[in-house]
């Protein structure tokens, strides 16, 4: 791919080229973020989430802890209710 240029207004605007927004599925009202890696500046489509907010989601507060004797009751319980009709 070729590079593309664009200009910066006098505001700091810059115009994404076709190609890339095209590419990218930019469209108005879309969120690009702007990346320092080291001398160089990535541009990419910004996500919706974080994945910090991704994980929160997924794992909303871990589990609360249980002691070895209070897993033997779970499990047998558990076991029983499973085969009960067996």
């Amino acid at each position: 791919m070729q590079n593309v240029q664009s200009r910066i207004t006098s505001q700091g605007q810059v115009s994404i080229p076709a190609r890339i927004r095209r590419k990218l599925g930019l469209t108005p009202g879309s969120t690009v973020e702007w990346c320092e890696r080291g001398p160089e500046v990535l541009v990419r489509r910004a996500t919706k989430y974080s994945s910090l907010e991704i994980h929160q989601a997924v794992f909303p507060s871990p589990p609360e802890r249980k002691s070895a004797e209070e897993m033997d009751v779970g499990i047998g319980d558990h076991m029983r209710r499973r085969h009960a009709g067996s």
